[in-house]
């Protein structure tokens, strides 16, 4: 693989209508600012995933065309629900084989040096503190990087083809960590500053402005 990334691993950042994103905010910021916050946030996790193809899901005309102008990949799912959407795109790459020539892989995706896909990075796309999703994936094991208050699932790598069931919502990381032991995998919980700060309710965004200085 080329320095920079993960071997064979792929990243997939869902990532809703950005009109619609971010509602429990709608007190706070007008629907045009929201859908900025959305874009800005989403576009860093992308740039996160450095030389690891990104892929969105999504189900979206205007979302699919923003992907391919932050450099990004769009995975078109019309099931709807996170859980129900993740599910399917992570079928699809575990269903993949090299012959198939997916879309997402052209001559630009050197990433991948002629191997397939074996793991992959599943990261929320609202993280304004992302850094790196390098150094997540690890053989036989889940990867959980937990929200601050212990309770979401902001960022997790797995391998591919394994089964294990999404369980995103509230206390999704307690239900990912029984999901990874029902699986029979290796479990590491990682606690990461950078990716567990996330933006989803009128006191997260209060917390990131004042750390931003009150700036948007």
């Amino acid at each position: 693989m080329t320095d920079g990334g993960d071997p064979d691993t792929v990243v997939l950042i869902p990532v809703k209508d950005f009109e619609l994103a971010k509602g429990r905010l709608a007190p706070q910021l007008p629907a045009d600012d929201r859908a900025e916050l959305a874009r800005s946030m989403a576009a860093r996790v992308v740039q996160a995933a450095g030389r690891m193809p990104a892929l969105v899901v999504c189900d979206n005309d205007e979302v699919a065309e923003w992907a391919h102008s932050v450099g990004a990949h769009p995975l078109r799912i019309e099931t709807r629900g996170l859980n129900g959407a993740l599910t399917a795109a992570v079928e699809r790459l575990s269903a993949e084989t090299p012959e198939e020539s997916p879309p997402w892989r052209n001559s630009t995706d050197a990433a991948f040096d002629g191997r397939w896909p074996q793991h992959v990075v599943i990261a929320h796309g609202d993280l304004p503190r992302a850094e790196t999703l390098e150094g997540l994936a690890e053989p036989g094991t889940v990867t959980i990087v937990p929200d601050r208050h212990l309770d979401g699932t902001n960022v997790m790598a797995l391998p591919l083809g394994t089964g294990f069931e999404f369980h995103y919502g509230p206390g999704s990381f307690s239900a990912h960590c029984d999901e990874a032991r029902r699986c029979g995998l290796d479990l590491q919980v990682r606690r990461v500053a950078a990716l567990e700060f996330d933006i989803d309710t009128p006191d997260d965004l209060a917390a990131y402005l004042a750390d931003a200085g009150g700036q948007r």
